[in-house]
């Protein structure tokens, strides 16, 4: 019988394609998912799917028990780095509480791996490029929440003996990406302006810049990594070495969609200006990784899937917990709890 994974946030984006290449690598995959950011039609037909929240702990253990769970890929979250300073409670409860919930059952049913998909929000602004070695210094909810779950992580290796691998993934775009979300992933925000006909809109003057990464670039490392018994209690960048400003990406969208669109420059926000990482390590643990995929194939590939996507309004956010300095563009996204 096949080793038994769970994947958490297996319908969302990255989870979906970690489901997929952990069943072409001929694991069983069972995900959980409750359905708040990812779809149902993005969970490969193979993976058995149980929908529910990380935060039940009766139904994690009842996974765990039933199906014999040998390994953890935990991706549930909710990745809205920017929205995370107006939602802090909800933020921690998911990303947080969530994550420990998870690592709870993975202690009591004693799974031979965890990995965790963190983020380089942990590293904060003024430390480019980003390497493993830096101390991490979050400068919103979002990285620190991240960064509080690797630490937790660290403490339940130390006490009892938890097996875990972290890996650092930024700026990760591609197929089953959510189209509809109007708070994160630039990548999809821009196709789906381009699709219903609108301006792409910029933060500031555009000139930020992010290594952009294609999702498989980011997703191999993680399926290779538990064949390797040395990648246990580290943490690895992944993702593409090259930058580019937002100006950059808005022009390279268009090139893919086939489209041009005006754009319509927004208010600054806060956030950090330059983020890139290096892989260096990654390379070190995992030899003959291929080079990553260029941002133009890359934007090839998802505006190919992107065009055939049924779109839909943007879901507005219901539950906002700060409204002082919220961007003006997302306020006709959301609404108080």
């Amino acid at each position: 019988m096949s080793d038994k994974v769970l994947v958490t946030g297996g319908a969302g984006f990255i989870g979906a394609h970690v489901a997929r290449r952990l069943l072409d690598a001929g694991y069983e995959v069972i995900v959980l998912d409750d359905l708040s950011g990812g779809m149902r039609a993005n969970i490969p037909e193979e993976a058995v799917f149980i929908e529910g929240s990380v935060l039940d702990s009766a139904l994690l253990d009842e996974i765990f028990h039933d199906h014999g769970i040998r390994y953890v890929y935990h991706l549930a979250a909710y990745a809205a780095e920017g929205l995370s300073h107006f939602i802090r409670v909800f933020n921690y409860r998911n990303n947080v509480v969530g994550s420990v919930t998870v690592i709870n059952a993975a202690v009591r049913h004693k799974v031979e791996r965890l990995v965790f998909t963190s983020s380089i929000a942990v590293y904060g602004s003024n430390q480019v490029p980003m390497h493993e070695a830096l101390d991490p210094r979050p400068e919103d909810p979002y990285g620190i929440a991240k960064f509080a779950v690797e630490m937790d992580l660290a403490a339940a290796h130390k006490l009892f003996g938890l097996r875990y691998t972290i890996f650092r993934p930024h700026n990760v775009y591609g197929e089953y990406q959510n189209l509809n979300d109007p708070y994160r992933n630039v990548i999809g925000i821009f196709m789906w302006q381009i699709l219903q006909g609108k301006p792409l809109t910029i933060f500031g003057d555009g000139e930020q810049s992010r290594a952009f990464s294609y999702v498989d670039d980011a997703v191999q490392p993680m399926i290779e990594c538990l064949g390797l018994p040395e990648t246990a209690g580290e943490v690895f960048n992944v993702g593409s070495d090259i930058s580019f400003t937002v100006n950059q990406l808005a022009a390279a969208v268009m090139r893919s969609m086939g489209a041009e669109a005006r754009i319509v420059r927004l208010d600054a926000r806060e956030e950090v200006v330059h983020a890139f990482a290096d892989h260096s390590k990654i390379q070190q643990y995992i030899g003959g990784l291929p080079d990553p995929v260029t941002l133009e194939d890359g934007l090839g590939r998802m505006a190919a899937w992107a065009k055939k996507q049924e779109l839909r309004p943007p879901k507005p956010f219901t539950g906002i917990e700060i409204e002082d300095k919220l961007p003006p563009s997302w306020r006709q996204f959301v609404s108080g709890g």
